[in-house]
């Protein structure tokens, strides 16, 4: 029986994770890839926003048994696929006239300017200012990007260190990162990292991320105890879960040109 380990992933090196391209679902032109984890005790399914599909399994896991795997869920994956293409950002606002930031409930206009040095000025609580030397997609979001990281950091270490007092779980430190996938991560340190784009989500959707990161704290895995902890913390999690899980549509397009 043909397994999943070096010689069928290709040239894995280090300690990243094994890949490999399953096959590519021509009806939406979205590759299905097999990621070969050695931390992995099961074989699980991930469809990411834009569709994308990723087959975890363990390292030495029979191809075969990975295609039953697939073959039980495919039907599943290819309408969560659809559905997360539709949730995708649209192309329309890559240089926006406006920045809504739902977290705050707060909004500022873009005024663009000339200016040799690409970066945002905020000018008083409404206007930002954003000077390059020519208006384009790309000096946009580069001037835009770092103005929305440093008011993620603000936002969302002062929100996470009282709730974090409240819940009575302690953390050592967070970080803001800018992804396209993950909204929260919990390390085996103690270290919390939160999407900047949550800044685009409700303050409810928000906290309900924040306390299910800080229940990793306790448990550093899914099972019924993590989930039940979960559940005592913020009754109301599962709608919760759904919309952030929808969130992606709220992310303007300049924030990942």
């Amino acid at each position: 029986m043909r397994s999943l380990g070096r010689g069928a992933a290709g040239n894995a090196t280090g300690t990243h994770p094994l890949q490999m391209t399953l096959w590519t679902d021509r009806e939406v032109g979205v590759a299905w890839n097999v990621r070969i984890s050695r931390r992995a005790r099961r074989m699980s399914m991930r469809v990411f926003p834009g569709g994308r599909v990723e087959v975890v399994v363990p390292q030495g896991a029979g191809l075969p048994a990975v295609e039953r795997f697939v073959a039980r869920h495919r039907d599943w994956a290819e309408r969560r696929s659809k559905e997360l293409l539709q949730l995708a950002p649209q192309a329309a606002e890559r240089q926006p006239q406006a920045v809504a930031i739902r977290l705050l409930d707060q909004q500022w206009s873009v005024e663009y300017v000339p200016g040799r040095r690409v970066r945002t000025e905020q000018v008083g609580d409404s206007m930002l200012r954003v000077h390059s030397p020519a208006i384009t997609d790309r000096y946009a979001s580069q001037a835009l990007v770092p103005w929305l990281t440093q008011l993620a950091r603000h936002e969302l270490s002062h929100r996470l260190r009282p709730l974090a007092t409240e819940v009575g779980i302690d953390y050592s430190r967070m970080t803001v990162r800018r992804q396209r996938t993950r909204w929260g991560s919990c390390s085996t340190r103690g270290t919390i990292s939160l999407n900047v784009c949550l800044l685009f989500q409700r303050p409810e959707v928000v906290r309900y991320l924040m306390i299910h990161e800080l229940c990793h704290r306790r448990h550093m895995n899914h099972s019924k105890r993590f989930w039940s902890l979960v559940a005592a913390l913020e009754p109301g999690w599962k709608p919760l879960d759904v919309e952030l899980l929808q969130g992606w549509r709220h992310v303007p397009a300049w924030v990942f040109p």
